[in-house]
């Protein structure tokens, strides 16, 4: 009988940890002792009080959603952040959007204060927010109140990491040049990224795009809306361009925005997000979209790898998001352990926005780490659907 006390809490042993800020992978073991990430290498299991086996499954950094609507019971579109995202592996995530400045505070005390998921925000130009997605918020250009704005960037620097305007005609009407230019002056003042929702907008993305900066970002590239990233089945000239000068590309899948068509395309072209987001939303988190994991499942089904998908759920919305100074999107050594395991599951029909499917794998979290504490995975929503 060996008395010997165990040096660590955990040790996850033999899945495929991922270093996403190398952007490498290899079979290995992480350890845990308390809320930190105590050592990662080979063979650590014999030294564990627990040891969960891994073995064929993923081991990530907990997941970063960088581009959700979770402002529920204030917006008709906001899903509830901790089971929505955290119990499907998703440890910090960014609203884009969703509350203004009006309703900033009530977002910052209901969701920012409330939440286990770490909250940060895309501050919706408009005063408004995005309330109810049947009334475009910018349709009266008054509600842009670039003070406003501003003031509660400023004064709210931990939640508030850029702006986000709905670019599409139903939302700003034929104001979408002044309404961008004012956002983009917006942005600049306050030294942060603007978020720009693009599919139906008035005008092709060769006149929108050059006005945009780098580290802006264009969300739901991958939509099969008019004025979309392909032109005549090839990725744009300008999209090219802009990605040259730093813009930002969002997958965003979303109810109406991720098609199938598009993505296997763009994806066979090499044209991959920068960003791999769910676009979560009270609308969509039953169907089509489900959450981060399912998103990511979709894409792998249409070309990428898993080595593609996973610094863009975890790195680099945590860089963009300024959380990666905080320990997200990593596993390092004495950082927090925040960490999501997922595994491949059966085959499963997978719908797009537009009622299209694939049959693909899923991709389910098994084991949740929150700063070291185990979080139950909720089962996959769309199990109960139709």
């Amino acid at each position: 009988m060996n008395d010997t006390p165990a040096t660590y809490d955990l040790v996850l042993t033999g899945g495929t940890v991922f270093d996403t800020a190398a952007g490498t992978s290899a079979v290995t073991d992480v350890a845990i002792k308390g809320h930190r990430i105590a050592r990662i290498g080979p063979s650590l299991a014999a030294a564990a009080r627990e040891v969960i086996d891994c073995s064929g499954q993923y081991v990530l950094p907990g997941l970063v959603e960088g581009h959700t609507h979770i402002f529920e019971k204030v917006s008709k579109v906001g899903a509830p952040p901790d089971e929505a995202h955290l119990r499907r592996g998703v440890v910090a995530a960014a609203d884009a959007g969703t509350a203004g400045a009006s309703t900033f505070d009530a977002f910052d005390a209901h969701v920012v204060r409330a939440s286990r998921v770490r909250v940060v925000s895309f501050l919706n130009v408009s005063v408004l927010g995005l309330i109810d997605f049947r009334f475009g918020e910018l349709l009266n250009p008054a509600t842009l109140v670039p003070e406003d704005a501003l003031a509660v960037a400023r004064a709210n620097p931990a939640v508030v990491r850029g702006f986000k305007l709905r670019l599409s005609e139903d939302v700003v009407g034929s104001a979408w040049r002044s309404l961008l230019k004012a956002s983009l002056e917006l942005a600049d003042e306050a030294g942060l990224p603007l978020m720009v929702h693009i599919g139906e907008t008035e005008e092709p993305l060769d006149v929108v795009l050059p006005l945009l900066r780098p580290g802006d970002i264009v969300a739901h590239c991958y939509t099969g809306k008019p004025h979309g990233i392909l032109s005549d089945g090839s990725v744009d000239p300008a999209v090219t361009e802009a990605r040259a000068r730093g813009v930002l590309f969002d997958s965003a899948h979303g109810r109406s925005n991720l098609s199938f068509e598009i993505a296997r395309e763009a994806i066979a072209q090499g044209f991959l997000p920068d960003l791999l987001t769910s676009d979560t939303s009270a609308r969509n988190w039953r169907g089509p979209v489900f959450d981060l994991v399912t998103s990511a499942a979709k894409l792998r089904a249409l070309g990428m790898t898993m080595d593609q998908i996973a610094p863009l759920m975890t790195i680099a919305p945590a860089r963009l998001l300024g959380l990666d100074g905080e320990g997200y999107g990593t596993l390092a050594e004495g950082g927090p352990a925040h960490v999501t395991v997922l595994a491949d599951t059966e085959e499963t029909v997978l719908p797009d926005a537009a009622g299209n499917s694939i049959t693909a794998p899923r991709l389910e979290p098994v084991v949740i780490l929150h700063a070291g504490q185990r979080i139950e995975p909720t089962p996959w929503r769309g199990l109960n659907a139709g």
